[in-house]
């Protein structure tokens, strides 16, 4: 019992001061790629190297931040309802905008392989690229790709569509703030989400709905995808 206990206060406390961190460094530097999400998750391998805990014990002992994440979640009902009447308003313009930017994103990357001959088992790994890591890594074994790959992959394009839609969205001279949400959350997910909240909540809204809308679709056209594998 009292080892349970020390392995959970071990564990908490490495990714208390982990986040702490991670946060710190972020407001600091102000940099869209230095995200919580990625330092955070360097500094508490760093930290687990350096205390020798197994990941094992650190899954079961931080268990309570998977609880909190849950809590968290549906939190973000709370937007959703405020903007209701928005949201059913356009309800059929955002399916039809999110479902053509995930098409779009599965389509560019298979040219893109086979224009580079990239490796099928790459390919396949790459295709669920702008959709959350679960789902994701749910398409990816269904695929046949590498699932390890894959998360890389989804990191990385969260991460370049971070620090690059801003960028787009100016010399696009798009000014629709649902527009902006939406174009976000279907490019970078939660981090992009969370970064549309910082536009408004319109915005973060429109973000949420993306990164829900994103994944479904991609999981209803995946039996399409099975003649690649």
């Amino acid at each position: 019992m009292e080892a349970l206990i020390g392995n959970t206060f071990l564990c908490t406390v490495i990714t208390f001061a982990s986040y702490v961190i991670g946060v710190k460094i972020f407001r600091k530097f102000n940099k869209y790629w230095l995200n919580p999400l990625y330092t955070v998750t360097i500094i508490v391998i760093s930290l687990l190297s350096f205390f020798h805990v197994d990941y094992g014990h650190y899954t079961s002992g931080a268990g309570i931040f998977s609880l909190l994440l849950g809590t968290a979640t549906v939190s973000l009902a709370v937007p959703l309802y405020k903007q209701m009447r928005m949201l059913k308003k356009h309800l059929w313009i955002i399916v039809y905008s999110v479902s053509s930017g995930t098409l779009a994103g599965v389509v560019c990357v298979m040219m893109l392989a086979n224009e580079v001959h990239l490796n099928k088992d790459l390919m396949l790994s790459l295709i669920p690229k702008s959709v959350t890591v679960p789902i994701a890594l749910s398409i990816s074994r269904s695929l046949g790709g590498i699932p390890s790959l894959t998360v890389l992959f989804v990191v990385i394009s969260a991460v370049f569509s971070l620090v690059t839609a801003p960028l787009f969205l100016k010399l696009g001279q798009i000014r629709s703030r649902i527009a902006k949400g939406l174009a976000l959350g279907t490019s970078a997910q939660a981090i992009g989400a969370s970064r549309a909240f910082e536009w408004g909540e319109l915005e973060g809204t429109m973000g949420i709905i993306a990164m829900s809308i994103s994944p479904l679709f991609m999981s209803l056209i995946t039996p399409l995808l099975f003649n690649l594998s």
